[in-house]
């Protein structure tokens, strides 16, 4: 009789059962009040398309860095929140951070012809690839 029941199967490796989070992303949640940036990348023929959210930010708090292939995010926030009851103040939460995000890109970008736009609490960047940079494949010998 072969019976496997759910604790048997998740004992079978101890290993990559203690270990499975550990290398998993982690986020913090404490009510949505932290910053977070979130981004989607987009690979066209001749350049990415990034697009991060980043809700509350003004756009002079906002700085990209590009090095190469390697595009940098880094933004400040400023949030306040009171709430009252009856006209006096019960709460007051306030929050000031900064965030930055880093990534690397398959292929240089030509930071001379990039575009970063703002609206609406999203960064889009336009980030055209460099001519003549793309990865080569060797052969082995």
């Amino acid at each position: 009789m072969n019976n496997l029941s759910l604790l048997d199967t998740a004992m079978k490796d101890p290993f990559e059962t203690v270990f499975r989070g550990f290398l998993a992303p982690m986020r913090v949640a404490n009510g949505g009040d932290e910053l977070d940036i979130r981004l989607d990348v987009v690979e066209k023929d001749d350049a990415f398309k990034v697009q991060a959210d980043l809700p509350g930010v003004k756009k002079e708090d906002i700085n990209v860095r590009i090095d190469g292939n390697r595009v940098q995010i880094d933004a400040e926030a400023r949030r306040e929140k009171d709430v009252k009851e009856k006209g006096k103040l019960v709460r007051s939460e306030r929050y000031y951070g900064t965030v930055s995000r880093v990534f690397t890109l398959s292929q240089e970008v030509d930071d001379a012809k990039a575009v970063a736009k703002y609206d609406n609490g999203v960064l889009s960047l336009d980030l055209p690839k460099k001519v003549g940079t793309a990865s080569k494949k060797l052969t082995i010998q």
